[in-house]
């Protein structure tokens, strides 16, 4: 009875938590400073739309330098993925090779 109570509190403390955790981030970027008189910081809204336009421009002049993102790289995305299914394959393999041996293992299956 009490570990069930203890376990349901602590379920729905890991969800309260998790509620007004999220709930209390601002979700803002600032882009310039606004002073007294009006002026404006650096990384205005102008400023901001200049530069994605050169961005724009430098890869629609340059369609052969790709997003930059080494995707069969092994710091990229594949090229990660592929190495942590080998390893967690490994371990997996292992698991099941050491669960057909031993005292738990049925009796005449293999």
């Amino acid at each position: 009875m009490n570990t069930k109570v203890i376990l349901s509190v602590a379920i729905m403390t890991v969800f309260m938590l998790g509620y007004y955790g999220v709930s209390s981030v601002a979700f803002a970027q600032y882009m310039g400073n606004v002073g007294s008189q009006g002026e404006t910081g650096q990384n205005t809204l102008e400023e901001t739309l200049l530069l994605a336009e050169r961005r724009i421009q430098a890869a629609q002049s340059n369609p052969s330098s790709g997003s930059g993102t080494p995707y069969l790289d092994a710091s990229g995305v594949v090229g990660a993925s592929v190495i942590a299914g080998a390893v967690f394959g490994g371990i997996a393999a292992a698991f099941f090779v050491r669960a057909r041996s031993g005292k738990y293992a049925a009796m005449g299956r293999g």
